[in-house]
């Protein structure tokens, strides 16, 4: 057996029990501490939400949600597909709404992209392929935020990671050096890859720079989202704030638990320290709701009236 082929059969059992580990660990963390809070404090916490909070990460929602649409647009552009943007907005929306809530976004996503693509004759070839360059973009765009939190505010970091300020340093400039490798790499000629048996095209400079800022601005709604939330006397700058959701959100993703729940709440938790426990509790439990709750009910609004109005327009077609 081949090194290759050994390293392959050992990739499913490391990451389900690092996944595992992961989950495990955050559940106990957070079953400690919210054994440990008033739950009195809790509501009150909860009350003390303001309305104007309500309507500003009601809005951070909505950018969101725009900015979802890029990760499909800018797929359907790589591989020139003839496709309305109402239909790629539609896909865009329910596929990381149902993704976020569901969790196992590869498969609840691709299938959600598939069944709205397919109505619109996207061969399944090209849907695969744009679920893999989609899913470059967040990444490509959490890379830019983690580089530039760690190189502009390696002072800051010291307060979240515990790490002297040069390392944070090295980590933030290590990270824009990879990122700007990539670029020059993608930009001088056509990038093949394959990806289980998928082989396409990498995008070249303007479809990845327009990735990094699509995946950059996605993450950045849905962090402001969180910090509109956060109590009026939360005292953390912006920045470090960012790299502690970031940190929150790609555990999360390790995780494979849906939404990252559990992992996402430990890290914050964890990580930043504000006026009580149950304030920032009951600031995650709104953002859980308008974040992923309310999107992932308008998705299915949305699919059920496409649905509808696909099948009318069958039934006239019939009829005429």
């Amino acid at each position: 057996m081949s090194l290759s082929t050994r390293l392959q059969s050992w990739k499913k059992p490391v990451t389900a029990m690092i996944s595992l580990t992961i989950f495990g660990l955050s559940i106990y963390f957070v079953a400690q501490t919210l054994g440990s809070i008033n739950w009195s404090d809790l509501l009150t916490a909860l009350d003390q939400i303001s309305r104007s909070q309500f309507i500003l990460a009601g809005v951070f929602t909505c950018l969101a949600l725009i900015a979802w649409t890029g990760y499909d647009g800018l797929a359907a552009l790589q591989l020139d597909m003839k496709v309305s943007y109402p239909v790629i907005s539609l896909s865009s929306l329910c596929c990381y709404a149902f993704g976020n809530m569901l969790g196992f976004s590869l498969l609840t996503g691709s299938t959600v992209r598939y069944w709205i693509y397919s109505q619109a004759g996207v061969p399944a070839g090209k849907v695969a392929s744009l679920i893999v360059i989609a899913s470059f973009t967040y990444w490509l765009g959490a890379y830019l935020l983690i580089g530039l939190t760690f190189s502009l505010a390696a002072d800051q970091m010291i307060l979240i990671f515990h790490l002297p300020e040069s390392v944070n340093r090295l980590i933030g400039s290590g990270v824009l050096c990879a990122l700007a490798l990539y670029i020059a790499w993608v930009s001088k000629s056509h990038r093949r890859i394959s990806v289980q048996g998928v082989t396409f095209e990498l995008p070249q400079f303007r479809i990845t720079i327009g990735q990094i800022l699509t995946g950059a601005a996605d993450i950045l709604c849905a962090s402001l989202v969180l910090y509109s939330l956060m109590p009026k006397d939360f005292q953390i700058d912006f920045i470090p704030y960012l790299a502690s959701y970031l940190a929150g959100s790609v555990l999360g993703i390790a995780s494979n638990v849906p939404g990252g729940l559990g992992p996402f709440e430990a890290t914050i938790l964890s990580l930043i320290k504000g006026p009580s426990q149950e304030a920032l509790i009951a600031s995650l439990l709104v953002y859980r709701l308008i974040y992923y709750v309310v999107p992932f009910l308008a998705g299915l609004v949305l699919l059920g009236l496409y649905e509808m109005v696909r099948h009318w327009r069958k039934l006239r077609q019939a009829a005429s």
